[in-house]
């Protein structure tokens, strides 16, 4: 840490850079149009250094913010050199072999000048409703090349010295399905990287551009030095572990995820060599997103020890082992919008290899993949309407602690929208929506409860895609503990209930059919017969188990 900065004072100024993240983060909540930024609240903003490492940001997206330095310092490297950019100009870009994650997140970055010196960049980060391709949505589970899956924007600049360049405007909005929906979201971004640009510039006015700048060095140091701590305190030695994904949707072959975390003195080596070869559909990952899983789940655990500050710097005692041409480093031009289900399931893995060594820090698996729904309604009065739908499931139990139902957990922090928003705006009905009983995995302490819901089509026609998983291997118990339940997919039709499948591209639905989800709970914690007959009882009245599984699990 450097002396010239007390650490209190350093705190003060890493909480006003923080602070600044946030008023970026109310500008795209106040101001966007779409459900998935407003409502389902999937977007992210960050503060960066001179050079595009992230220092500060606010509490939203782990999967973007810890990805995001990796794009600006890829945009600066190849693409947008730093000396080229001046006061006013937004760099925007979604191509996930530049740095980015998958084609819907749109991320802009505005490099921050005072008295004509470049004093920072501020960024943010949404997933769009649509971006075009194969699927509404932009969200297609049959792709087999990321042409397939929408419009890939190169880092360009949408705005050069303050104006909007109208063409590359009016070229990206004719390649989306709701343009009027995505410029909105695009000038929320906008708006927000003002705000930014603008708060950092209050703050070097307060301290003198090299103070504001010695001091982001200074975080990151800290953050660093805080991490180094952290994997210190681990036993040196290989940690291992493995779990597995359904399928890509085009075949039956399970995708395996592996790692080794290897630990030694104050530094890491996260090892994904015996990870599966990239996969012909869309569950892929670029380096990007993988690495966001990692330094996830380090920040994680981190954080249960000590505070620290959730920046760039935690990345430098991590090394990534992951050859090209795997799962976890897709290589051009693998399709990679599924990307989410591999990120969620690697903190799975990370964990249950973290348990072996600091067992009482680490749950069980939660659902571990975000249930990507999108509902494109069809109808001659309103005509087309997308809407995108991310739900949730059971968290994994804690030595200590039950799992929490129905709540994001690892790679996302979304909301859900609400019933009646949805309903206001599309021809959509919902049947209900609530917790499932038995989802939970049980154990001394027992796992999460997933959710159910229910939509009913009003509208003539409408056209389903699905992004699924865990219809085969359920979210793993712990020290004895029982797995969650899987998760289902049906269609209503006549009143007649069939299963599907759980990744689905473009399927045709009529008036009245009605599509219900279940989704999974977590891993329970411990061996189900320790738990308490108060515990179990209270889980009876509440309905989280039913008196069948009361006996069979708890001999109840």
């Amino acid at each position: 840490m450097t002396k010239s900065i007390p650490a209190i004072e350093l705190e003060i100024i890493y909480n006003a850079l923080a602070a600044v993240a946030a008023e970026m983060d109310v500008t795209v909540w106040r101001t966007s149009r779409s459900t998935i930024v407003r409502e389902l609240l999937d977007y992210s903003t960050a503060i960066f250094d001179r050079d595009g490492w992230n220092v500060a940001q606010a509490a939203r997206i782990p999967g973007h913010l810890n990805s995001m330095s990796h794009f600006l310092r890829a945009i600066l490297g190849r693409f947008v050199p730093a000396a080229e950019w001046g006061p006013g100009d937004v760099v925007i870009s979604n191509d996930p072999y530049t740095g980015g994650q998958h084609l819907p997140d749109i991320a802009a970055f505005k490099a921050v000048f005072r008295h004509g010196r470049r004093i920072a960049f501020v960024g943010t980060l949404c997933h769009h409703l649509d971006v075009g391709g194969s699927a509404p949505g932009s969200y297609g589970s049959s792709a087999t090349e990321i042409f397939q899956e929408g419009l890939r924007i190169p880092p360009v600049k949408l705005v050069r010295g303050g104006c909007i360049e109208e063409d590359l405007r009016a070229m990206i909005l004719q390649n989306v399905r709701q343009p009027e929906i995505l410029w909105g979201d695009l000038q929320s971004q906008l708006a927000s990287l003002d705000v930014g640009a603008a708060g950092i510039d209050r703050l070097a006015g307060k301290l003198g551009e090299g103070r504001l700048e010695t001091a982001m060095t200074a975080i990151l140091d800290a953050s660093e030095a805080a991490m180094r701590d952290m994997i210190r305190s681990i036993p040196d030695g290989t940690y291992s572990f493995k779990d597995d994904i359904d399928d890509d949707g085009l075949g039956p072959d399970p995708i395996h995820l592996h790692a080794d975390m290897i630990v030694s003195g104050d530094e890491m080596t996260v090892d994904l060599s015996g990870c599966s070869k990239q996969a012909l559909g869309p569950t892929n990952a670029t380096l990007a997103s993988t690495s966001s899983a990692v330094f996830y789940v380090l920040m994680a655990i981190a954080s249960t020890k000590t505070p620290i500050a959730a920046n760039a710097g935690c990345y430098r005692p991590v090394r990534i082992v992951a050859p090209p041409g795997l799962v976890v480093n897709a290589q051009y031009p693998a399709p990679v919008v599924h990307r989410v289900l591999i990120t969620h399931r690697l903190s799975t893995v990370l964990f249950g290899a973290l348990h072996q060594a600091v067992p009482d820090l680490v749950p069980a698996a939660y659902y571990a993949q975000s249930y990507v729904i999108t509902l494109m309604t069809i109808d001659p009065d309103r005509g087309r309407q997308v809407l995108v739908e991310i739900e949730v499931g059971g968290c994994g139990a804690l030595a200590h602690s039950d799992g929490a139902s129905a709540q994001a957990f690892g790679m996302h922090n979304n909301s859900n929208i609400p019933i009646e928003m949805i309903e206001q705006e599309l021809p959509l009905t919902f049947l209900g929506y609530g917790l499932r009983t038995d989802s939970g995995g049980a154990g001394r302490k027992r796992g999460g409860l997933g959710l159910w819901r229910e939509w009913s089509i009003e509208s003539a026609q409408a056209q389903l895609t699905t992004n699924l998983d865990r219809f085969r291997f359920p979210p793993f118990g712990l020290a004895g503990g029982e797995p969650g339940a899987l998760s289902a997919l049906y269609l209503i039709r006549d009143g007649e209930r069939r299963a599907l499948p759980s990744k689905i591209t473009n399927m045709m639905l009529r008036k009245g059919d009605i599509i219900r989800l279940e989704t999974s709970g977590g891993g329970g914690y411990g061996k189900a017969k320790a738990r308490t007959r108060e515990e179990v009882a209270r889980d009876l009245r509440f309905r989280y188990i039913s008196a069948l599984s009361a006996a069979r699990a708890y001999g109840f």
